[in-house]
């Protein structure tokens, strides 16, 4: 079995004083990916890793911003970061290892706001991506190798992904032309995991609820945390669930753990 956990973490340091050391200690994953990590590397909480090989991606441009990682209980054969784009290069928003006979990426894809230059940003790099993915797919195939790119995609791909679906859909994370690439993306031979798992559910398993109200309490979340990948990887999915809070107060991000066991040979 391989079993992957990603989740954003809101901010490493502060996601470790509200229970993310207890959390990662207590995980059976053969690998985790976080992301924004709002980290340099020398500032990760002192014994946060022990037990894992850590590669790290933080933002070059600005300090406290971004920052993805991998943590795996094997030594990666290659690590990689950014995807050929200059203008993402060094902003801490993807990375790719290499492990035995499958290839996991971290990626926390920009979130934007309507009518902003964020916006803009966050589109650019959508552009830019898909060429990307669909030339590691082919490339994966040519190989022999699974990839899986998990991470915080800031899209949430359908209706039965966000609570109030309704009242967003003229809001960043659940645009049409998002969600249209999203769509073209799984059409062009990427699977979304839990979603294949878990086909008939009629709404979520959210994996965000803002900090602002009583949104985690009344469970109106968005599904914007996700496992793709390659179909045979996909495929091979067991189980895939969201390790949601019991309860608010034993949040230590505003987003929760997306955990899949894969049959790998």
């Amino acid at each position: 079995m391989l079993r992957v956990s990603t989740v954003n973490v809101n901010g490493v340091r502060a996601a470790a004083a509200k229970g993310l050391f207890a959390w990662l200690a207590a995980s059976t994953a053969d690998v985790v990916c976080l992301q924004e990590t709002r980290a340099q590397l020398d500032e990760l909480p002192a014994g946060l890793c022990d037990g894992w090989h850590v590669s790290y991606a933080h933002c070059e441009g600005a300090r406290g911003r971004n920052g993805v990682a991998v943590l795996s209980r094997l030594a990666p054969d290659a690590v990689r970061t950014g995807f050929g784009v200059a203008e993402f290069e060094g902003s801490g928003r993807y990375l790719e290892v290499d492990l035995p006979g499958v290839t996991v990426a971290t990626l926390y894809l920009p979130n934007g706001t309507v009518g902003t230059p964020k916006q803009d940003e966050k589109d650019r790099f959508l552009a830019a991506f898909a060429p990307y993915l669909q030339e590691r797919r082919e490339k994966s195939a040519a190989d022999d190798r699974e990839v899986l790119v998990c991470g915080d995609w800031n899209i949430a791909p359908a209706e039965a992904d966000i609570r109030n679906w309704r009242g967003n859909v003229k809001n960043s994370g659940f645009l049409p032309h998002e969600r249209a690439w999203l769509a073209e993306l799984f059409a062009t031979g990427w699977t979304d995991v839990l979603r294949a798992v878990h086909p008939d559910v009629d709404a979520g398993p959210y994996t965000w609820w803002s900090y602002r109200g009583r949104a985690f309490d009344n469970d109106a979340g968005w599904r914007i945390d996700h496992q793709v990948a390659t179909p045979a990887l996909a495929s091979s999915a067991t189980t895939a669930v969201v390790e949601r809070a019991a309860n608010h107060g034993e949040r230590w991000s505003d987003h929760a753990p997306v955990t899949v066991e894969y049959e790998v040979a």
